[in-house]
């Protein structure tokens, strides 16, 4: 087992938890402070791939990142309204259960998500869940068990925005 300590986010969790409460999140400072307050040495952030950010997927690289991109479905509701979406739930949970389990001594989890229970009563079973940062004011009941490791972003809003 490696000395480090990896990140997984759910990265549309993350910018629309952080957008929602007026937080204008810089990515350069958040991958900063997981490195310097958790010893996040690799952090990966699941995100849908859309062709038209680039640019923006390079600079996240730049920060540090390493990205995990899902294919995104397209949907139009009945006003022709389009919402993109790549789901990336069950790419977060293969990487920190599975692909990279054996390469970190923790993981610190991004996501306000309750889909993620299982994970972190695995991680939390093995003794390999360091903390968990809920993007969103309010996170899904169904992390309440793991309350002791919640760190909501709005806490450290000052270190991590804009």
């Amino acid at each position: 087992m490696k000395s480090g300590n990896y990140a997984f986010i759910d990265g549309n969790n993350l910018y629309l938890g952080s957008k929602a409460q007026g937080i204008e999140l810089d990515y350069g400072k958040l991958r900063k402070y997981l490195r310097t307050k958790f010893d996040v040495e690799k952090a990966f952030l699941f995100i849908g791939y859309d062709p038209h950010n680039t640019t923006l997927y390079s600079a996240l690289q730049t920060y540090g990142y390493v990205l995990v991109f899902k294919p995104t479905v397209v949907f139009e509701d009945e006003d022709g309204n389009r919402t993109m979406k790549g789901n990336v739930d069950a790419e977060l949970v293969l990487h920190a259960a599975a692909i990279e389990y054996d390469n970190y001594s923790q993981a610190v989890i991004v996501t306000s998500d309750g889909d993620f229970a299982c994970l972190m009563r695995y991680l939390s079973d093995n003794d390999k869940l360091k903390k968990i940062i809920t993007p969103t004011e309010r996170f899904s009941k169904l992390l309440k068990p793991f309350v002791g490791n919640i760190l909501p972003l709005k806490t450290i809003k000052s270190q991590i925005k804009k």
